[in-house]
């Protein structure tokens, strides 16, 4: 409801200040060189951390939801190799001694026999539902640009003739999953690939491509530029305009910014001739938030406006993090499809969350599906063995906020909005059981009394000098962590 009345704030004001946009094909009348400028120039407004209301509060509502489900999937998957990577020349990048040009035709090659003949959206969402996950990033095109979705500005997609599952009356892989998803209650974002490996105005075919970058100068041959620029354009429009209202649109590959956002770090990206490849994220922007002015933005590594939360990358930080950020963390040791992935155990799993939620964050779990489409069957079970836990133990991690001490041995902390209640939760170390006995670490005040929040566990408070110790006796479901609710007198809220 909340968002209903902002969405109708937001479309009042928009409608002073934009016209609708269309896709294009030629975005202006200027001369090439013209639009170059316009594209390349510093966005000052841009650099600035976003201050719009309507996001800000779309963000609150986004940290409530703390749990979400990444998929990584594509053509790829039938091979069971890393996804996009493998047709990269960068020296990192094995091939197991397979010919480079031999190797990416016939990794291009992949779209004419990919046909997940097993892919059921709905079975997805039962088991990630299950989990306690509550929204989806899935990838709509990685950097290969291969689309799993039916895009009109090339053939290179799931729904086009030359890919077998076209064949199928609802061929959309991506329409199937975020409407699915969001009939169940998800919040549904699609991650898409700034950079385009199969198209000819970002990998031209008359040179080599020595990395991950675009392999012409873009300064020397602006209208190839803008024509990449308006495709990628037309495609966020396709996935932002054609799905209903989506909620976050999740940008990758952040070697391609413009350059007031140039780190050092960055700059290590751009390979051997450091082009600045500025795609105009803010025209993007405007034209993606069109009918949904409270969409989240995430322009990965690249800051300012448009990186409305961080993401740290498979690691958790090390410490309490106020701003808005998430964790995307792979279940297994791949993003994508591996056959034999060496799977993280169901106690790593909820550990990871917990931890993150205790330093500010939300955790995006993500699981590679087959060629079939079918969820691997030890991912599968992780997601049901975490529904387990979480049944019982989500009103510790759901619309919570870190409290202090944070994070403290095996010990994390969470708190209700309000400040009133704070969530005690011992990490179990893998293959260990709860200790009968341990000692509440010093919180903002002193508690009045302790429950376990899973029923059928029980725990007691004694005092012990300036000590707080507690007796614990959890069940069984509580095996890998135990959160315990600590409650304060009447009107002692901690810190908020």
């Amino acid at each position: 409801m909340k968002r209903i009345f902002t969405l109708i704030a937001a479309v009042c004001a928009l409608q002073l200040t934009t016209h609708a946009q269309t896709p294009v094909t030629d975005t202006t009348n200027t001369t090439p060189a013209q639009r170059y400028v316009a594209i390349e120039r510093d966005y000052a407004d841009e650099q600035q951390s976003e201050s719009n209301p309507i996001l800000l509060d779309r963000l609150e509502d986004w940290k409530d939801l703390k749990f979400g489900f990444m998929v990584h999937w594509g053509i790829y998957s039938q091979w069971g190799v890393v996804e996009s990577w493998s047709i990269c020349s960068e020296p990192w990048v094995s091939r197991k001694g397979a010919d480079y040009m031999s190797y990416v035709q016939n990794y291009r090659n992949l779209n004419r026999t990919f046909k997940p003949t097993k892919f059921d959206a709905t079975r997805w969402a039962k088991n990630v539902a299950g989990a306690g996950m509550k929204y989806i990033i899935f990838t709509a095109k990685h950097h290969d640009g291969f689309c799993m979705f039916d895009s009109k500005y090339t053939n290179y997609t799931i729904s086009d003739k030359s890919c077998p599952y076209s064949k199928k009356m609802d061929n959309d892989v991506a329409r199937q999953i975020i409407e699915t998803f969001r009939n169940k209650g998800f919040w549904t974002g699609v991650y898409f690939s700034k950079p385009d490996w199969h198209h000819p105005d970002y990998w031209a075919p008359e040179w080599a491509t020595p990395d991950r970058n675009v392999n012409y100068d873009p300064k020397q041959d602006p209208d190839r530029w803008n024509r990449f620029c308006d495709f990628t354009f037309n495609q966020v429009y396709e996935l932002t305009h054609n799905y209903g209202p989506i909620d976050i649109l999740w940008l990758d590959g952040g070697w391609v910014r413009p350059f007031w956002s140039m780190t050092n770090e960055a700059r290590s990206w751009l390979g051997c001739h450091g082009y600045v490849q500025d795609v105009n994220v803010p025209r993007i922007a405007k034209m993606a938030r069109e009918h949904t002015p409270d969409l989240l933005i995430v322009d990965r590594g690249v800051g300012g406006r448009y990186e409305n939360y961080t993401t740290y990358e498979q690691r958790v930080p090390d410490s309490y993090n106020p701003e808005p950020w998430e964790c995307c963390m792979s279940m297994g040791d791949s993003w994508s499809y591996l056959p034999q992935d060496n799977y993280k155990s169901t106690n790593t799993l909820i550990h990871t969350l917990c931890d993150v939620v205790a330093k500010g964050g939300n955790l995006l779990l993500n699981v590679g599906p087959d060629s079939y489409g079918v969820l691997p069957d030890t991912a599968v079970l992780r997601l049901k063995e975490i529904g387990q836990w979480m049944k019982l133990n989500s009103e510790a991690i759901y619309a919570t906020r870190p409290a202090f001490p944070f994070v403290d041995g095996q010990w994390r902390f969470t708190q209700t909005k309000d400040a009133k209640t704070v969530y005690a939760i011992y990490l179990i170390p893998e293959g260990q059981t709860m200790p009968e006995v341990v000692t509440l670490p010093k919180l903002d005040r002193e508690p009045l009394k302790v429950e376990m929040l899973a029923k059928g566990g029980s725990v007691k408070m004694r005092r012990e000098g300036d000590q707080t110790q507690l007796y614990v006796h959890p069940n069984e479901a509580s095996k890998h962590a135990v959160v315990i609710k600590v409650i304060f007198e009447k009107g002692k809220k901690g810190r908020p």
